[in-house]
């Protein structure tokens, strides 16, 4: 062993697995990273002195005389203002050609704010998205996922909700990203002339997956920053997150851990859970608002990744294609955003859950009618009048390219109820009607 400018290194290995190391050390702490042979690994276990290492892009050629060299500090992001409008990997090294930021030293991955510093979430995040503004508003300090088929453009609606969002600051953590996904989300934000205010933390498919555990936390410890320290409006934006449980399947594969559901690690809930329950409102008017994007295996909703999602997050967005009008709507019926009373009529107007309330049931009624006509059954009035407003309700309110803002989409829906209801069929209070009832 030998010491040079605090940092420790050793030249013998006790075991190699297919993705760690593990040696005897001294003066060693959690989480500590290392170069092994070489290459980056961090701490994942300990044992009196006993150190195991997980090498992120692998172990295959490390002899077991290789150079293990200590840095003698964890994973750790440089914070300042001088983040924004950056591209970053995963170990916060800037990757857009630009210099190196210069600020506060952050370990990456600390605990969660104090529950007694946080405070009910209340305020509104617009999206200009009707199928989240109207039917499941958005509130500063929520968690919430993104459900949706591999196929579906969650990526372009990740890209809008960033865009469109009125917010201080978003911050997007992508992992697994394919290069053409990562030119996407950079062509989108510089084109739209809103990189001042938007940081991007990035591992594509050509870097190594166990990379894509390191991107949630420093795209948080940003978040944080810019929320505790500075008071803002933060937006946090993740996806992948299956990719990122599937780089913790691997790692618990390679350390040979008996896996639990669907070969998922028995830590899989604490896991997602460390990184939604970062979301927080805090008094001073700072927030960290989280949505991420959980890729469905086949539509199974009860995988073992959306399933522990499920527990801890407030609600769900679930992406689907319309069959109907070919648009990919936000499902009304399986979206779900728990905390939408804590705003709705309060920081919208008053007719706001009204409307929203009976656009759905008569979407639902026009579910029902479908199912009579495709099994043969005779339609109603009211069921052809309810088919013809489900299409309109889908490309003008739940189609996720609509950008409009919510008085717009309010207006918009008493348009369509006024096209094809009478008032009465509408179900909504009649002081609401006399209100807002549009004009012949």
């Amino acid at each position: 062993m030998s010491s040079k400018a605090f940092q420790r290194t050793y030249t013998r290995l006790e075991a190699i697995t297919k993705a760690t190391v593990t040696l005897h050390a001294q003066g060693v702490s959690n989480d500590e990273l290392a170069t092994v042979d070489g290459r980056l690994a961090q701490v994942v276990k300990m044992k009196g002195d006993l150190i195991t290492l997980q090498v992120f892009s692998g172990t295959e050629g490390i002899p077991t005389n290789a150079e293990v060299l200590f840095h003698g500090e964890p994973p750790t992001l440089q914070v300042s203002d001088a983040l924004a409008g950056r591209f970053f990997n995963a170990y916060g090294d800037p990757i857009d050609g630009g210099p190196r930021v210069e600020g506060e030293r952050r370990q990456i991955g600390g605990p969660s704010v104090n529950p007694y510093k946080r405070k009910q979430p209340s305020q509104l995040i617009p999206t200009g998205i009707a199928g989240i503004d109207l039917n499941n508003t958005l509130v500063s300090g929520q968690k919430i996922p993104f459900f949706a088929d591999p196929d579906q453009p969650y990526n372009a609606v990740m890209a809008q909700v960033a865009l469109r969002a009125d917010v201080d600051k978003i911050i997007l953590g992508g992992m697994g990203l394919s290069n053409d996904d990562y030119l996407y989300f950079r062509h989108e934000f510089e084109s739209a002339g809103a990189l001042n205010k938007i940081i991007s933390f990035v591992n594509t498919t050509e870097q190594p997956p166990v990379e894509r555990l390191l991107i949630p936390d420093m795209a948080l410890t940003a978040a944080e920053y810019f929320a505790v320290d500075k008071n803002e409006k933060v937006l946090v934006l993740l996806t992948d997150m299956t990719l990122y449980a599937d780089a913790l399947s691997i790692v618990s594969n390679r350390m040979d851990q008996i896996p639990s559901k669907d070969s998922m690690p028995g830590s899989l809930y604490s896991d997602l859970a460390k990184i939604y329950e970062k979301a927080v409102q805090l008094p001073s008017g700072g927030s960290i608002t989280i949505i991420a994007v959980t890729t469905l295996n086949d539509g199974d909703i009860t995988h073992a990744i959306p399933d522990n999602t499920g527990y801890i997050t407030e609600g769900q967005l679930y992406l689907r294609a319309d069959t109907d009008t070919g648009k990919v709507i936000i499902d009304p019926f399986r979206s779900l955003s728990r905390l939408k009373q804590l705003v709705q009529g309060k920081q919208t107007r008053e007719d706001h859950s009204q409307v929203m309330n009976a656009s759905v049931r008569l979407y639902a009624d026009a579910q029902n009618a479908k199912t009579k006509l495709e099994n043969g059954f005779d339609l109603s009035d009211y069921d052809r009048r309810c088919l013809d407003y489900a299409k309109d309700y889908a490309v003008e309110i739940l189609s996720i390219d609509v950008n409009i803002g919510l008085t717009q989409m309010l207006d918009t829906c008493w348009k369509i109820f006024a096209k094809y209801f009478s008032k009465a069929e509408t179900g909504i209070k009649q002081a609401m009607i006399d209100k807002y009832w549009p004009a012949d």
